[in-house]
């Protein structure tokens, strides 16, 4: 016995499958479903607060351009925390310079984050959101520097840095 041994079964759980993936891809929809967290805004209020870009990044899943944001080149002792809610998100002393374009971090601060799957464009990733306004951040990957071997690829557009 098939999964779906029904044709049209099938057929409409594969069109609604990439329908959902291109609404995500496109910034259409957010992978954070309707997950809730402290901080809560309609999408008028999230828009207002955080200007067309940030909104597209931070609420939508949305990806900035490579090398596009100032904060990839910051090097600055100080705090880099969401753009979203202000909650405090990464340190200065685990920046590093990974080569991606993106500001990256070997380590976020304790109880900074939260994380999902993210299965869109046909690959397993680790998404990376604010885990006070469910933000989305970047990605999580297992190729960083020690101490810990991540790479925390993060938008520059979720980010606001604070200098010490």
């Amino acid at each position: 016995m098939t999964a779906f041994p029904d044709p049209i079964d099938r057929r409409a759980f594969l069109c609604g499958s990439a329908l959902a993936a291109t609404a995500i891809a496109l910034g259409l929809a957010s992978p954070a479903g309707a997950a809730r967290f402290e901080v809560q805004l309609s999408d008028a209020q999230w828009r207002a607060k955080l200007g067309a870009e940030r909104f597209r990044i931070l609420r939508r899943a949305g990806t900035e351009r490579p090398y596009s944001s100032p904060l990839n080149t910051e090097k600055r002792r100080g705090i880099y925390a969401c753009a979203g809610c202000g909650l405090p998100l990464f340190s200065s002393i685990a920046k590093f310079d990974s080569g991606t374009g993106w500001p990256s971090f070997w380590k976020a601060l304790p109880n900074a984050i939260g994380t999902r799957r993210d299965s869109a464009f046909g690959m397993i990733r680790v998404e990376e959101h604010c885990r006070r306004c469910g933000g989305h951040l970047g990605h999580i990957f297992d190729d960083g520097p020690p101490p810990t071997g991540k790479r925390h690829c993060i938008n520059g557009l979720s980010l606001v840095f604070r200098p010490a």
